[in-house]
């Protein structure tokens, strides 16, 4: 499989209400990227991004 960038200059981020309130273990997606769902850490808004598929997410948050 060959892994291409998502364009996340539109990327509307949120943070997890499961996310610690004093800074520390925060993730935050995206949910207006069509295709995909970004996920990164809030504590590196410009590190790197996951691009998940709708679909495995969709799975991942199911099993949840």
């Amino acid at each position: 499989m060959r892994a291409t960038r998502a364009d996340l200059s539109e990327a509307t981020w949120r943070k997890s209400s499961y996310s610690n309130p004093s800074g520390g273990d925060c993730v935050e997606v995206a949910d207006n990227i069509s295709g995909v769902v970004p996920v990164r850490d809030s504590k590196n808004p410009h590190g790197p991004a996951l691009a998940i598929p709708v679909r495995a997410w969709a799975a991942f948050i199911a099993a949840l």
